[in-house]
């Protein structure tokens, strides 16, 4: 069997698959709010009063990790079977492990908790996570020292963004400078847990920490002017990077005698969610994985992507040599909502109706509807044109509702297509979240991408793609793709109609010329 983990924001989701990844033999969750209740977290999280600053007590991740283990353990599954772990966490978030913390995490005492023997090892209590904003002086700063938000893109595959951890490392160096000076080890979210398995410090992988602005993408190792400019000594507190296949352990004996691991289980490095889940959906180059939540998420698997200033990109944890691009966008299913709301008093069945019963290519008529403030591109506001290009005030009930959602499959497609993705029909998208149950959408976005839509019932997918991460790298084989005897269960959600490619690739055109208008002014 194959155990996968995710330390997301809000719990701790532990699966456990058979040999051929197919079946789930065991699941749970830790909700930190509910099961946790001691820490007091709000969402998991504590929000500072500036507004800015949001950090987790590192403590509670290990206490969560001592209840999924007695869970497992309760349900006398005979985990001697499971012959690798891997595990993922929020991408971003850092952990600062004391001097002196290893000689601990060498000797672990198989009859006390986790939170009995570590509670005290971490130099910093409450871990920066990537919901902060409070560190746009040290993003600043960084820039500067490169050269400039475009030449760090070049470097680390990102800009300077608040939540990346070099910028966060370099704040705990400036405001809490003892702090600092007593870490002999920063890790991250997804190192924490395979550090716990492996009774010592983990490695970070390759692809979480291209999610750092400090690591070169390119050359998958630390980039010295990058660390020099967030604090001093970085390079041996970090450790050296690895890949995101790597077995980096055994299994401690703690884990042997206290609930009955194999001593022959390996454990294979963690790595950031955004690439678990891209692993989980199994994600090959050339397709689209869309999540259509809450905020819009768009996962690219590409061979050589372009660097620019909205967008970050991984190192994938799959196929040697590509890479997992991410573009995230606040204006998701809140702002689909929001026009449903004005438009059809609150029905998503009117909405549907309406959209499927408008002109494909809406007469032309275009719309940009950050209703609130967009990360790519860095706008906020509701433009409508008309088919001269020239601004309106309004659009009839029916123009509205397809100019949001061909508006934001457009924008989706002209970021893709600057980053080098091609489109290219022979390949797929595949659509997860909650919207991706609306036939109507999902054939807006096949059209506007000339390319077919499948849809996948995936259950913690990046939990999931941990264990498939595991077999993969206790295997030692080189394509993730052999690591499976099935198909994965896909079904085509919509075809896209050739009939109207060509108004859509005029539609990007515009689209396009837009938008750098409006980020212009």
């Amino acid at each position: 069997m194959y155990l996968g983990f995710d330390l997301s924001t809000q719990q701790l989701k532990v699966i456990i698959t058979d040999e051929g990844l197919q079946n789930l033999v065991f699941e749970t969750v830790v909700k930190f709010d509910d099961d946790l209740p001691d820490f007091k977290t709000d969402g998991g999280v504590y929000i500072h009063e500036d507004q800015l600053t949001v950090t987790a007590p590192t403590v509670m991740w290990v206490k969560a990790f001592d209840l999924a283990l007695t869970q497992i353990k309760e349900a006398k599954l005979d985990v001697s079977k499971i012959q690798a772990i891997s595990g993922t966490g929020q991408q971003h978030g850092s952990v600062y492990w004391k001097n002196g913390s290893k000689n601990l995490l060498n000797n672990l005492d198989p009859n006390k908790t986790l939170n009995e023997q570590l509670k005290d090892v971490f130099s910093v209590s409450n871990s920066p996570i990537w919901m902060d904003s409070s560190t746009e002086k040290q993003c600043q700063q960084l820039e500067e020292a490169v050269g400039g938000a475009q030449e760090l893109a070049n470097i680390t595959g990102s800009p300077a963004q608040c939540r990346l951890t070099g910028n966060q490392i370099a704040k705990i160096y400036q405001t809490n400078r003892e702090a600092y000076l007593n870490t002999e080890r920063i890790g991250l979210v997804s190192s924490l847990g395979i550090s716990l398995f492996i009774g010592d410090y983990s490695p970070i992988d390759h692809g979480d920490g291209s999610g750092m602005n400090l690591m070169n993408f390119r050359t998958k190792e630390w980039n010295q002017q990058c660390l020099d400019a967030c604090a001093p000594s970085l390079r041996e507190k970090l450790g050296s990077p690895v890949p995101s296949n790597s077995v980096v352990g055994d299994i401690d004996n703690y884990f042997v005698e206290r609930y009955g691991f194999s001593s022959n289980c390996k454990v294979v490095a963690g790595t950031g969610d955004n690439i678990a889940t891209a692993a989980g959906l199994r994600l090959k180059p050339g397709e689209i994985a869309y999540s259509l939540g809450t905020s819009d998420v768009v996962f690219l698997v590409m061979n050589n992507p372009i660097p620019s200033i909205d967008s970050n990109i991984f190192v994938s944890a799959m196929e040697p040599g590509t890479y997992t691009v991410l573009f995230c966008y606040k204006n998701g299913s809140l702002t689909r909502e929001y026009i449903r709301n004005e438009c059809t008093d609150s029905s998503w069945a009117e909405f549907e109706r309406i959209l499927s019963s408008t002109p494909k290519g809406n007469n032309s008529n275009l719309g940009i509807y950050h209703i609130v403030q967009e990360i790519t591109p860095n706008s906020v506001g509701v433009y409508r044109y008309n088919s001269n290009d020239k601004e309106v005030s309004s659009f009839p009930k029916d123009v509205e509702v397809r100019a949001v959602i061909e508006g934001q499959f457009l924008a989706k497609r002209i970021h893709a297509e600057n980053k080098g993705f091609d489109i290219d029909p022979r390949n797929r998208i595949i659509a997860t979240g909650g919207a991706s149950s609306n036939t109507a959408v999902l054939q807006v976005l096949a059209d506007v991408f000339n390319m077919p839509v499948f849809v996948q019932n995936v259950r913690n997918s990046a939990a999931l793609g941990c264990a498939f991460r595991a077999k993969h790298g206790v295997l030692g084989i080189e394509k993730f793709e052999d690591i499976f005897k099935f198909d994965t269960d896909y079904s085509c959600a919509a075809e896209p109609d050739t009939s109207v490619t060509q108004i859509y690739s005029d539609l990007a055109e515009r689209y396009r010329k837009l938008e750098a208008k409006i980020i212009k002014s």
